[in-house]
């Protein structure tokens, strides 16, 4: 089980420049039992201020991290295991719409043991008032960062927790929307701790509490998109293309190409991510309990100036690959961050597993974040393009490609077969294909052939 701390240790542990917000508590404002008149509730309420200083479970305000402006929220477990009754509902509304107001992200720090049995169902409603006031966040523009202590459960982690754009918590925190106490008894703990949690695609990072104050600050830098100087109707300059990585020559022939690009000897993206970048942190997994490696996503810093990105690592891409490339790509739209995507892979995976994940319906998605992107995305091919599984997050009209690199419509083996070719056909399917790089540039399909950076 991981430390626990209260609302305000939490707060200090992450930054000393914080404003607390005071917000009207109406009706549920009261010495009462509440509204279900529980006998004993008022005298709980009671004992739970004695033992904390708090009035409530959640403390809300103005903060800075590592620069930038946030409204912060952080839950006092102390106070009732950190549950939502109304007057919790009232503080996280209130939380929301200061951000909205101000333009500002919104950090929680989250403990929480779920919605207040003592409030029956005004309690649990409240979880509506929060994801709808969410909802308004988010379509104003500004980001939702969440930090997961012990415990996150309930509707705590089905709102503010898993409702968020990035997910962090630390380790060994107790996550889930089974509390403890409810789950099944022959239940995996790993599965509701952060670590599983992470596995399973759920959260972005499992952070260690000495770097989450910079891992927090990082990640406010990160998802602010800077005012340009011809105001907020100009349009955002798409992300610079990456030098190549590699000092090879233009293949003869098709096969030629493939063959350069299906070398082991290749520079692959995680050398061209760390090339590009000055600092970067990654958003994992799709939110529906998949992950692939095989496809790199998350923000970086380049220069001073964000940019998300998406690149694969020329492994076939699975499922959960093309749903967080899509996330991701949705998320840098709503903040006006560009889009970098490279592209190596010999294409969707297309096996069982990957067919009962839904591929279809995550390659479709990709490509629908692509098309539907409302800031520039920028496209280098640095290894193999195989087929729509790399079409997907190809972006129309700003593509570029290396020299060992190709692009195909299908792979030249494959289209052999298709066409009953003999084996020793593969070459010359290859030069038909028309996949080398410069083939790419005069058809149209990229715009230009780049080359190392001392060219």
């Amino acid at each position: 089980m991981a430390d626990r701390m209260g609302a305000r240790a939490a707060i200090a542990a992450l930054t000393t420049e914080f404003e607390e917000l005071t917000s009207g508590t109406g009706a549920a404002d009261d010495t009462g039992d509440g509204p279900l008149s529980w006998a004993g509730y008022a005298d709980s309420r009671a004992r739970a201020t004695a033992r904390t200083g708090e009035d409530e479970s959640v403390v809300h305000g103005l903060a800075s991290l590592g620069g930038r402006h946030c409204v912060l929220v952080s839950f006092e477990f102390g106070f009732l295991g950190g549950s939502l009754g109304q007057r919790t509902g009232d503080r996280l509304v209130a939380a929301y719409e200061a951000a909205r107001r101000r333009g500002l992200p919104l950090v929680s720090l989250i403990a929480t043991g779920g919605s207040r049995m003592q409030e029956g169902m005004v309690a649990l409603t409240q979880l509506q008032r929060v994801a709808r006031a969410s909802a308004r966040l988010r379509a104003a523009g500004p980001a939702q960062l969440a930090v997961l202590r012990d415990p996150t459960t309930g509707g705590g982690w089905a709102t503010l927790g898993a409702g968020a754009d990035v997910i962090l918590a630390l380790p060994g925190a107790q996550v889930g929307f089974a509390g403890s106490r409810v789950r099944p008894p022959d239940s995996d703990p790993h599965a509701y701790s952060a670590e599983g949690q992470l596995a399973a695609g759920q959260i972005d990072a499992v952070v260690p509490p000495e770097e989450l104050p910079g891992t927090v600050a990082h990640w406010l830098r990160a998802l602010h998109a800077p005012k340009t100087p011809d105001g907020p109707d100009a349009p955002v300059p798409p992300a610079p293309v990456p030098d190549a990585l590699s000092v090879t020559g233009l293949p003869a022939t098709g096969w030629d190409a493939v063959q350069q690009a299906r070398s082991a000897a290749r520079p692959r993206a995680e050398a061209y991510l760390d090339a590009y970048f000055d600092h970067r942190l990654p958003l994992v997994g799709d939110r529906c309990g998949g992950t692939d490696p095989g496809l790199l996503c998350g923000f970086g810093r380049r220069e001073g100036r964000s940019i998300a990105y998406a690149a694969q690592c020329g492994t076939a891409t699975l499922p959960a690959g093309y749903r967080t490339a899509a996330r991701v790509i949705r998320l840098a739209g709503r903040l006006g961050v560009p889009v970098l995507t490279l592209i190596d892979t010999p294409g969707a995976a297309n096996d069982a597993a990957a067919e009962r994940a839904g591929a279809g319906a995550a390659i479709a998605d990709a490509f629908t974040a692509v098309a539907e992107a409302p800031v520039p995305v920028t496209t280098l091919v640095i290894g193999e393009g195989g087929s729509g599984g790399a079409l997907a997050l190809a972006a129309p009209g700003n593509t570029h490609v290396t020299r060992d690199s190709y692009f195909s419509v299908i792979a030249p083996e494959l289209a052999a077969a298709i066409l009953k070719r003999a084996p020793d056909e593969v070459r010359a399917t290859a030069d038909q294909l028309r996949l080398r790089p410069q083939d790419l540039v005069e058809l149209g399909f990229a715009r230009s052939v780049v080359g190392p950076p001392q060219e």
